[in-house]
């Protein structure tokens, strides 16, 4: 009889201890591998979307709030800002670029995005079919938008305020979609991207806004079909690279203190924001380890257990010419292999979890989190749970070792 198939045997005949160990141990590893999966891929996401963004400008208030709504697209604005004042800044010997965003308004829960054509090569968004947005009220839905909402080229739809579904609908004027782009895996597949002319006509008061209808003599560097003197019209916020590193130094700090504005860094805010998800993550962090410590306990002793059990058999398998370290290598393989496969059901069911959250809920594929995502820290959780199974049954193989023929044949 081969080793492998001994070892099968004795899973076999111990089946209510195989399956709980094996069950403790995998709903261990599928808590860390869902933690492992989603504060990478978060991460991931998080530094995609900040890519190209030193700095966000917009209303006092919470920078983290500002950075959440402004780059990230999950939170309600601060509030909005002069056009004038962000024009100056726009200006600014220490800015190499400045990217205006006007927000107020989802269609379904997909924000409505005020902004000008840097913003997509800012994410290097590429067209699927259709064509970019132009005019006032043309829009260019992202990846996610068109396949969630089922809109289409040439659809008509009626934005609503605020993010919720159910915020006061303005019917009076309705977008039309232009253009669908391709997924790149960015913030940009949840948005529906328009001029931020087209944002400030679905408030108006009126249908015709006679101010937007004029041609500027002096036009805004933020926003062309405005006056770069008009005092009235204001944008959410200002998405600005820096032009070299004492920008870093000097701009954060002029704005706080010079203007009427505030200055949050996507860097530091996203630290905070790890930083806080981090509580929740190591809490069950914590309590899967607590699980996976005593699924090893639980391992070691029923292979302790099973070897007084089995010391008879093992007597007549040295008699018939098995060596010691046969019986010691029996013992470890079944350790490690108990702990192997209770890893592999663990990353597997971990996986497919996440893959069940992504499917039912609308929020993970916003999110873009793909359970078909494998990293190295789950082929270091295998390697681990074996060399867990190794040290679980050290110590029963060892006894293995040590078992005396002539005493268990004679009954001692």
């Amino acid at each position: 009889m081969s080793i492998q198939l001994l070892i099968w045997n004795y899973f076999k005949a111990k089946k209510l201890n195989t399956g709980l160990n094996i069950l403790l141990l995998s709903l261990g590893i599928a808590m860390i591998t869902l933690v492992i999966l989603f504060n990478n891929q978060l991460e991931e996401k998080m530094t995609n979307n900040s890519k190209g963004i030193d700095l966000v400008v917009g209303a006092k208030g919470s920078p983290l709030q500002l950075i959440l709504c402004s780059v990230f697209h999950v939170d309600f604005p601060t509030g909005n800002i002069k056009l004038k004042e962000a024009d100056r800044l726009a200006k600014h010997r220490l800015v190499k670029y400045a990217i205006p965003l006007a927000l107020g308004d989802s269609y379904q829960g997909f924000r409505v995005l005020g902004t000008n054509r840097a913003y997509s090569s800012l994410y290097q968004a590429e067209l699927a079919s259709g064509d970019w947005w132009e005019k006032d009220l043309e829009v260019t839905l992202g990846s996610a938008v068109a396949q969630l909402t089922k809109l289409k080229l040439g659809d008509r739809f009626e934005s609503a305020h605020g993010l919720t579904i159910d915020g006061h609908a303005h019917d009076e004027n309705k977008y039309v979609v232009k253009g669908i782009l391709k997924q790149s895996g960015t913030v940009i597949d949840n948005l529906i991207l328009t001029t931020i002319s087209s944002v400030w006509k679905v408030h108006a008061e009126t249908s015709s806004d006679s101010t937007m209808q004029q041609l500027p003599t002096s036009p805004s560097l933020l926003v062309s079909s405005v006056e770069a003197s008009d005092s009235v019209r204001e944008i959410t916020s200002l998405l600005i690279k820096y032009k070299n590193p004492i920008a870093a130094i000097q701009l954060p700090r002029f704005i706080n203190t010079q203007t009427s504005m505030q200055a949050a860094s996507p860097a530091f805010e996203m630290a905070r924001l790890f930083t806080l998800l981090g509580v929740g993550a190591d809490a069950l962090m914590g309590f899967a380890y607590v699980l996976i410590f005593i699924s090893g306990l639980s391992i070691f002793i029923a292979l302790y257990n099973s070897l007084k059990e089995r010391r008879y058999d093992m007597a007549i398998m040295r008699s018939m010419g098995a060596s010691r370290g046969l019986l010691f290598k029996t013992i470890i393989l079944e350790g490690s292999i108990l702990t192997f496969i209770g890893a592999s059901v663990g990353i597997l069911l971990g996986h497919v979890v996440l893959g069940f959250f992504v499917f039912v809920m609308e929020e993970g594929q916003k999110m873009g989190l793909s359970a078909g995502v494998f990293y190295l820290e789950e082929g270091v959780i295998l390697a681990g749970s074996v060399v867990l199974g190794i040290i679980c049954s050290l110590l029963p193989a060892i006894q293995a070792y040590r078992v005396n023929i002539h005493n268990v044949l004679a009954g001692n």
